[in-house]
């Protein structure tokens, strides 16, 4: 039993299924995106959330986690994931598209 700043005592309560924490580092090795899209996510609805282990140290659910690479696997071999449209070169201000014969 621990404390809080307040003196009251305050009870680990055990999750109704065992969680393997993740640090960010081993995140970064599951999912290839970049800190700020994984906050955009985030703060969407649409990636797990981080939770607090301390003050200064957040960690991720590995089983959350997987599950999401799972979802998104699934969504883009169903096609059901948009992708972005293809740059239209021909309005880009820098290296013109050259003329079809070199010219």
């Amino acid at each position: 039993m621990t404390q809080d700043v307040n003196g009251a005592s305050k009870r680990f309560i055990p999750p109704a299924r065992p969680t393997r924490p993740i640090r960010r580092e081993q995140l970064r090795q599951l999912v290839p995106l970049s800190d700020t899209t994984i906050y955009g996510l985030e703060m969407q609805g649409r990636f797990p959330r981080r939770f607090n282990l301390t003050n200064r140290c957040v960690a991720w659910d590995l089983a959350e986690v997987e599950a999401w690479v799972e979802q998104r696997r699934r969504e883009s071999l169903a096609n059901v994931v948009a992708k972005s449209p293809a740059p239209d070169v021909r309005v880009r201000r820098t290296r013109p598209v050259k003329a079809p014969g070199g010219q």
